[in-house]
């Protein structure tokens, strides 16, 4: 089993649809047992795969911060999603407090130690992220084998991205390899041909109508564009992913 985490500390860089689809390329393509693990308390990533609750729908009662304090087992707030090998652990409101919540539990690694106790049902859990730096973020760190970071071309993003390769320094030892992704890449703007130029082995995600579509259709791009330039761009970041997890260590 490995752990990948899509994290970065700005919003609206595409992380959660970046999660999504690599979710997808690893149940579709890889054929992996994929968990997709919503950390995010907006919920953004069971809406983009059609399993987020509808207006009117009755609550479970099961709230998603109960798994981190031993209340709950994750298996029992886990969603199938409509394809196969892919499954859903969603995010609600209950997880804003969750930093509070790990401070309190007071174990550094509650996070690594869930997503093990799922290694036997599957064998990636991908963590959508919230974009914050915190005791979320360092239990994110220490759970991950591969950190993910989508990077729009832009100077505040390269600050970002030097942000988070420092959390992910300070949080464990070793710490996990971290690949930076340049996300919504527009070749037309000069701002970013000079970010490619600037980055030529990063791999890129292009500016696409597809990718937007992804939240209007709540599908990922290969489900509705498999043939889409994004949609490559997004199977051949999976390849690479999957390489670099081979290559890990143990």
């Amino acid at each position: 089993m490995a752990v990948v985490a899509v994290y970065s500390i700005k919003g609206g860089v595409g992380k959660t649809t970046l999660a999504a689809n690599l979710a997808y390329y690893s149940a579709s393509v890889s054929c992996r047992r994929t968990l997709l693990w919503d950390l995010d308390a907006s919920g953004g990533a069971g809406y983009l795969l059609g399993v987020d609750a509808k207006p009117g729908r009755k609550s479970s009662g099961k709230r998603a911060d109960t798994i981190f304090s031993r209340e709950q087992d994750p298996a029992k707030l886990i969603r199938r999603t409509a394809y196969a090998n892919l499954d859903l652990l969603p995010a609600d409101e209950s997880i804003r407090a969750l930093d509070s919540q790990f401070a309190s539990i007071g174990k550094n690694k509650r996070l690594a130690k869930l997503a093990g106790n799922l290694s036997k049902d599957y064998e990636r859990i991908i963590f959508d992220c919230p974009p914050v730096l915190n005791e979320v973020s360092a239990q994110v760190m220490r759970a991950a084998d591969l950190v993910i970071v989508p990077l729009p071309p832009s100077p505040l993003s390269a600050r970002a991205f030097e942000l988070v390769a420092e959390e992910v320094a300070a949080s464990s030892k070793p710490h996990p390899p971290i690949l930076p992704v340049l996300s919504m890449l527009d070749l037309r703007r000069t701002l970013h041909r000079e970010a490619r130029e600037a980055n030529p082995g990063w791999p890129a995600i292009p500016l696409a109508s597809a990718v937007e579509q992804c939240a209007v259709r709540q599908q990922p791009v290969g489900a509705f564009a498999p043939r889409s330039p994004a949609a490559r761009s997004l199977q051949q970041l999976w390849t690479a992913i999957e390489r670099k997890l081979a290559a890990k260590p143990g």
